[in-house]
């Protein structure tokens, strides 16, 4: 046992579950935590932001981009406060992020004293945004309570855990022992018996569809071997796509299933809730649902699953699979059938230009492993429906939060987590400025980020609504902008501006493997074809 201090314990419990970078921004509260993180320097490394939601949303693209756990920290009230937009984005998204926060000294709190950045029932707020949360009382609490946070992030469904530290807690003193930190997740599985059940259940459908999303992200290998052993095409839409190559010919985004769902009897949802099909698309008494998700809650959200596997999508799948070898033939190549689908549904969705001409520019200079970061514009919205890639986690985007500006701040922290790879950011000219000061955080930590601003002038997509649907009663989208080129070269990035499709490949090209940030603006007007038509896609059953 070693006498460390409150921010020593909790840095050192960070090292030992196997934390290598942390971002944040240090505040008084915070002092004695960054004192420690000063010490284990050489340990753990620290990406300071300039404003806190930076910190939770480049933690964000940190854990999406690579699976692995991240963890961010500001100061407690109005700095917790200001992440809170990531906090909800980290949830929805199921992401494994820590979120910890300081807090006022514990001989004044809930007194109401007003004293630096005191709010009401801190703890009670982060609760609500975490599947976990609790307070370290004294120093020697710290390695338990990191432990158990870590241990319930990833337990069952994953999703963020918040720890709150008194800045007296960390400043204080104690004789702290780590013999007891053990990091032991629950991860629930299935039995012989309920995998002979979905055998059964599939063995009697003729046309299933398979679904997938975040919650199969890390079982690639398992879901692309199970649709091609029942030759049933797979579909992903905003967190699901890369999971089964879209270069192969039984994957496709949600929306082209419309045209299968009529004959679908067996719908299979992996790590996905299906809903689009599911609400939207109408059901009857013929179709079967089979739901593989961690989270059992999850199973009959949209409908009653016929057949509910609780576990890890990657374990489950690959019983399935094993099960299936033994048991069944694999089923006729429907290859030729599917690339005639696959060419009739680029037919269909020929129409969204110039949104698919400038995806598909983007995607000839992206390696393979390259990662695009969508965001809430006109090029993000399409990139759900027409953009390809051929790898997991490669494909950044919000899932049902739809958080405008989050894009250019969780790109940061993709390029953080993956420094060799090239990390693309669309961004609207709205959306941008909701984070544009990161990129000094870019420039300083040298976060070579590509950004693709499209500048219209405008909250594009509420204008649109305004003048279409509703009577023309245009208001408050009106933009003023800066001078998007100067602004990024006075922050010390590149800063250049494409006026067509060959300046903007040249001007990609030029900013492949540079160590600072580029912005190219891209000026645009604001009649996009819109991407609506497949958010409202007709009942056809």
């Amino acid at each position: 046992m070693k006498e460390l201090t409150g921010g020593q314990a909790a840095v050192r419990s960070l090292i030992k579950a196997g934390v290598k970078q942390i971002y944040g921004l240090p505040g008084v509260q915070n002092d004695w935590l960054y004192n420690a993180l000063y010490d284990y320097r050489d340990e753990i490394k620290v990406l300071h932001t300039r404003h806190e939601q930076g910190a939770g949303y480049m933690a964000l693209g940190h854990y999406l981009a690579t699976g692995e756990q991240a963890v961010y920290n500001i100061v407690p009230g109005p700095g917790f406060l200001n992440s809170c937009g990531a906090l909800s984005t980290i949830w929805g998204l199921n992401a494994k992020v820590l979120c910890l926060v300081g807090q006022i000294p514990k001989k004044v709190q809930g007194k109401n004293l007003g004293v630096l950045h005191e709010i009401p029932d801190q703890m009670g707020i982060m609760q609500r945004l975490t599947k976990w949360a609790a307070k370290v009382d004294s120093p020697n609490a710290a390695p338990m309570v990191i432990a158990e946070a870590f241990e319930q992030m990833h337990s069952d469904r994953p999703r963020p855990v918040g720890v709150e530290i008194p800045m007296d807690v960390l400043s204080g003193t104690e004789e702290i022992s780590f013999e007891k930190f053990d990091i032991i997740p629950h991860i629930p599985s299935v039995t012989d018996t309920e995998i002979s059940v979905a055998i059964e259940l599939i063995a009697q459908a003729k046309n299933p569809l398979v679904f997938v999303a975040g919650g199969a992200m890390h079982a690639s290998v398992e879901v692309t071997q199970f649709v091609e052993y029942l030759q049933a095409p797979v579909f992903s839409y905003r967190t699901g796509k890369g999971i089964v190559a879209s270069s192969h010919y039984l994957s496709y985004p949600v929306p082209a299933a419309h045209s299968l769902w009529a004959d679908c009897d067996l719908c299979i949802a992996i790590g996905s809730h299906a809903r689009m099909p599911l609400m939207k698309w109408g059901q009857d008494d013929k179709l079967k649902f089979l739901s593989i998700n961690i989270d059992e809650e999850a199973h009959n959200r949209m409908r009653k699953a016929d057949v509910a596997l609780t576990g890890d999508s990657k374990q489950v799948v690959a019983q399935l699979n094993a099960a299936l070898t033994a048991n069944a033939k694999p089923r006729v190549s429907r290859k030729a059938e599917m690339e005639k689908f696959a060419a009739a549904w680029d037919k269909e969705t020929a129409y969204l230009e110039p949104q698919k001409s400038y995806l598909k520019l983007i995607r000839e200079e992206l390696p393979e492993d390259g990662i695009l970061v969508d965001e809430l514009t006109q090029v993000g919205f399409a990139s759900r429906i027409v953009w390809d890639t051929d790898l997991p986690r490669t494909y950044l985007c919000t899932g049902h939060m739809g958080t405008l500006g989050w894009g250019f701040q969780t790109a940061l922290g993709a390029k953080a987590a993956r420094p060799d790879a090239m990390v693309v950011s669309l961004a609207g000219d709205g959306g941008f400025m909701f984070g544009v000061q990161e990129l000094a955080t870019a420039v300083q930590h040298k976060l070579g980020v590509i950004v693709l601003l499209f500048n219209n002038n405008l909250f594009g997509n509420v204008r649109s609504m305004q003048e279409q649907l509703y009577d023309n009663r245009v208001i408050a989208t009106d933009l003023h902008n800066p001078d998007f080129v100067k602004m990024a070269q006075s922050f010390g990035a590149h800063g250049v501006q494409a006026n067509s499709m060959d300046e903007l490949r040249n001007e990609i090209r030029a900013a492949k493997g540079r160590d600072l940030p580029t912005v190219i603006e891209i000026p645009v007007g604001n009649d996009w074809p819109s991407t609506n038509k497949f958010k409202a896609l007709p009942k056809v059953r």
